[in-house]
């Protein structure tokens, strides 16, 4: 199928290239340069032709022309009419002049004069939209892409004012965790591929199908309440300007992690390489019933043996030599008329990344206070140090089609993501007697374990305009269906004898052997309608804004596990994984070996949520007088979260929680919003805005889900667990939002703003250490006291050529976030810490607030100079100390630690028209760590978590066709 779809793709496009191969194309868009707001009927005329045209309601054009040199003139009423010279074009290919910015003509002036060369200025167009958009916000365009030298949407997003990129991937907004942050795709909200996780991983996204990426931070009412710290809203292109043939290929190697012959593995399925797995890994037959095969069921020794041999015999990895980290993507795009002047737009693309990352000392540990107030320091309750390995793949494919119309645009877009992940680990686990409810023992633990996610999104949108433009339609309807699967999660743990007797398995130590399946399926419905009208008020232009939105969630979620056991004495073992599920081994070849289920039924891990969320608003930007514009918006969303679960007790049979398709979260709240925004002259604003948002637990958190990373052991429980002092009932946060900001424009790229900022939290929730909990390391979601959060940001973008025309080439940016966190402890926490007071400390009643960075910075320092084609610069990224884990009384809080990033990249176009370019970097320059730390009272930190990921270095290369 694949060799037929193939040749015609490639039909297709030669006969977009080849359609006007006798002329030339001619493109550009026309915007306001006060607004950045696209031109609708701007004329474009050729004065040696006596031939022209007029610009869209995108404010775009095109112009088919006989080879050569034109001048054009471009005008509009009320506007300075502007020449573009040495406009060169050349047969059968698509000259792109990008955005045309007119001015505003206050008096008679003549014409301005510039040349073709001057006017691609993408990245501009984004500095003006900041400019004069009436909330705050951030952003990047297409054109900074390259200049920085980047490949995906995580590294270009680095360089926005106050974020910060955890794990290379999940964008957090003014250091608040991914809670707070909305990821949007084509202003949609999609939903993240980890089920963990709020927002989507945006490494998946390469720069080249992206048009801009905006970061909103102050609320309007057109979009979801559910945001704190910011919304990122990826736009990807639907026309492109440019036909787009491009082929890239890169290769990045870490000489600390690749071509390792101690690198972790073992076999999984013949479509591991494709990202997910072709059944090798499945349930076995019969393992899901509520009665399963067992000696003391009753079950003969054949039917017992049967079933065990069913399950995978590998107990653990072994030792191979990985490769190094590759990536290709193909990408096709191009616009052609049809039926008359209509436009018809296609963009395709695939990408496919393959990556492995070998930790050679990743350690864990827990650690706890100890009770005697005059001893500080903190006691290990367990400690692992060993080897984790893991094998990445991901494969995407994105396809989109427009239609443009006189007053209509139409698109299509269809996306797929599918990922694997192959983690193999061998840990020496250490626990200690000493520490409150610990038994001490010494264990060789070894992990096998395979997720696959994939997601699926459909995107229809239409915008319709009517009555000159003056009202505008747009609609968006999309689905999304997310899929999660971790099949057969291996744990093999032998208890180790200090007297030098074999290994054994320990219930009261190290445990028995055990194997897991996760399931998540997720369907998510969303529907928007936006209707915009622009009109005059007070003789100043007006835009009124109304519309609602419609949105469908619903989640199936599944654990189901099992649990090694001897119908008998334990065969003499010798700590290899692989001499356990041998065939004498097994209850019925001659061994006691059996499987018993860990899933009573009902399945207390087994759940079924849904949202509905229905929203309307809204919103009038205008101007009182000429200086001030003023932004006021009215959300409402009406939310409504449905569960049905069951807790342990209620699944042994006891009076536990049993729920039915029931509410556990309903309200209807009102979101207002308003921006003011005051020009002082001379390209500088004031700013000031207040909305009320809000923060809602995610499906995982109001449930009643028990759920065990099999690495470190650590148990997530659902937040409607009744444990201790915490009733159970968690609700969602509502937070007050103020912001003001004075910015200044000074040139093309270049800008200073300083900015304040203010918000209070109601019930916040954040992940706490159960304090009940002294055996096991157990963590939930809970309400916790009211917060409030205050900070400053400050940018500054400068090119150092008001130093010397030299230095023209050279720039600096450089953006700062300054925040200071507080949470108003409940009484239960208060008590907790008091309780655990040491000599000499004085607890207050108030601590950071978790997931808060302190401080994020981000700096670059770049060479760009489009004359050779090269763009080069040094990149540092660090975000401060922040509490990742709420502790008190007997366990203390965990931080992580700074990771002091610098980065090198690197990017030259060569070749014909600069049709090839070679791309390269150097990450981790400093050979940073990445650590979280116990932290205590007159105590040495103590290792929560630290892997190392030393640095790497990478090159590419992409040709355009």
């Amino acid at each position: 199928m694949t060799k037929q779809i193939l040749p015609m793709l490639f039909l297709v496009c030669s006969f977009s290239i080849n359609a006007f191969a006798q002329k030339g194309t001619l493109r550009g868009t026309i915007i306001d340069d006060e607004t950045a707001e696209t031109i609708f009927g701007a004329t474009i005329y050729i004065q040696s032709t006596g031939t022209g045209t007029t610009s869209d309601f995108d404010g775009k054009f095109e112009l088919q022309l006989d080879p050569g040199e034109y001048t054009l003139r471009i005008s509009y009423i009320s506007y300075q009419t502007i020449e573009i010279q040495n406009v060169e074009i050349k047969e059968g290919e698509v000259i792109n002049l990008g955005n045309i910015r007119l001015n505003l003509a206050i008096t008679e002036l003549d014409g301005v004069v510039v040349t073709s060369q001057r006017v691609t200025i993408s990245e501009a167009a984004i500095m003006t939209a900041k400019m004069n958009s009436p909330n705050l916000i951030d952003g990047i365009s297409a054109e900074a892409f390259s200049k920085i030298g980047v490949s995906d949407a995580a590294e270009a997003l680095k360089n926005v004012t106050g974020v910060s990129v955890e794990g290379g991937k999940y964008v957090y907004v003014r250091g608040l965790g991914d809670r707070y942050t909305q990821t949007m795709l084509n202003s949609v909200e999609i939903p993240s591929l980890d089920p963990d996780k709020n927002s989507l991983q945006i490494d998946i996204f390469p720069t080249n199908l992206i048009n801009n990426m905006v970061i909103t931070k102050t609320a309007v009412a057109e979009m979801p309440a559910n945001f704190t710290g910011g919304i990122v809203n990826i736009e990807t292109i639907d026309f492109p300007e440019e036909p787009i043939y491009d082929f890239s290929l890169s290769f990045d190697y870490n000489p600390d992690m690749h071509f390792n012959s101690n690198f972790l593995t073992y076999d999984g399925s013949n479509t591991d390489f494709l990202g997910f797995d072709s059944g090798t890994r499945e349930l076995p037959s019969g393992a899901d019933n509520s009665d399963i095969p067992t000696p003391i069921s009753g079950n003969s020794s054949q039917e017992v043996y049967d079933f065990v041999s069913k399950f995978n015999p590998a107990l653990g990895p072994y030792s191979s030599t990985n490769f190094a980290n590759y990536s290709a993507s193909l990408t096709l795009g191009n616009q052609y008329k049809v039926f008359s002047d209509n436009k018809l737009g296609y963009i395709m693309s695939l990408t496919y990344r393959s990556s492995s990352t070998h930790y050679n000392n990743y350690q864990l540990g827990e650690y706890q206070n100890q009770p005697d107030p005059t001893v500080y320091d903190l006691i290990y309750a367990t400690k692992q140090n060993g080897t984790l390995s893991e094998e990445s793949v991901l494969l995407g494919g994105l396809a989109g089609l427009a239609f443009k119309t006189d007053n209509s645009k139409y698109k299509l877009t269809a996306m797929h993501l599918q990922n694997g992940e192959s983690t193999g680990g061998n840990f020496y686990i250490n626990n200690s007697e000493s520490a409150p409810g610990q038994s001490g023992y010494m264990a060789d633990s070894y992990n096998l374990e395979y997720s696959q996610r994939s997601i699926t999104n459909f995107l229809l949108n239409g915008v319709n305009y009517f009555n000159n433009t003056n009202w505008e339609v747009n609609w968006r309807s999309a689905v999304t269906l997310s899929s999660m699967t971790d099949p057969d999660i291996r744990k093999t743990a032998y208890t180790l004898s200090l007297t030098g007797a074999d290994p054994r398995f320990n219930a009261g130590a190290g445990g028995f052997p055990s194997r897991i399946w996760r399931y998540m399926d997720e369907v998510n419905y969303a529907n928007r309608l936006d209707i915009t009208r622009e009109y005059d008020l007070f003789d100043l232009p007006a835009k009124l804004k109304f519309g609602g939105s419609y949105v469908y969630k619903e989640r199936d979620f599944e654990i189901l596990s099992y649990n090694l056991q001897f119908f008998g004495s334990q065969p003499d073992f010798e700590g290899d994984p692989s001499e356990i599920l041998v065939d004498e081994n097994l209850y019925g070849g001659g061994g006691n070996i059996y499987y018993q289920s860990g899933n009573p039924d009902p399945n207390p891990n087994a759940y079924n949520s849904n949202v509905v969320n229905y929203a309307g608003y809204i919103s009038n930007e205008f101007n009182p007088f000429e200086k001030l514009k003023v932004y006021v918006g009215l959300r409402a969303e009406q939310y409504t979260l449905r569960h049905t679960g069951r807790d342990a007790l209620f699944a042994q049979g006891g009076s536990g929680n049993n729920l039915d398709n029931e509410k556990v979260l309903d309200g209807l709240d009102l979101f207002p919003s308003t921006n003011l925004s005051f020009d002082l002259g001379d390209d500088q604003n004031l700013r000031f805005a207040y909305s009320k948002t809000i923060a809602r637990p995610s499906f995982k958190e109001l449930s009643f889900a028990q759920i065990l990373d099999p690495v470190s052991d650590r148990i997530f429980n659902g937040g409607l667990f009744e444990i201790g002092s915490w009733d159970g009932n968690l609700t969602e946060t509502f937070i007050n939002n103020y912001d003001l900001r004075w910015e200044k424009y000074m040139g093309l790229n270049e800008m200073i703003s300083a900015s304040l900022f203010y918000k209070t939290f109601r019930d916040p929730i954040e992940i706490v250490r159960i304090q009940v909990q002294q055996t096991s390391s157990e963590f939930q979601p809970r309400n916790v006291g009211d917060g409030q959060v205050y900070g400053a940001e400050f940018e500054l973008r400068k090119s150092l050529g008001f130093i010397s025309e030299s230095l023209r080439h050279f720039g600096i940016s450089t953006n700062v976030t300054m925040v200071r966190s507080e949470i108003d402890m409940t009484e239960q926490e208060f008590r907790a810490r008091k309780n655990s007071e040491k000599e000499g400390q004085n607890v207050n009643d108030t601590r950071d607030m978790a997931g808060q960075a302190p401080y994020i910075i981000n700096a670059g320092f770049t060479y760009d100079n489009l004359d050779i084609g090269l763009d080069a610069g040094f990149y540092y990224n660090v975000k401060g100390e922040t509490l990742t884990a709420v502790g008190g009384g007997l366990f203390p809080d965990v931080y992580s630690q700074p990771y002091h990033s610098i980065n090198f990249n690197m990017n030259k176009n060569f070749g014909e028209e600069g049709k090839s370019s070679l791309s390269f970097s150097i990450t981790n320059i400093l050979d940073d760590s990445r650590d979280e730390f116990y932290q205590g009272f007159n105590t040495a930190d103590e290792i929560f978590s630290s892997y190392n990921e030393h640095r790497s270095i990478s090159i590419g290369y992409k040709y355009s066709f």
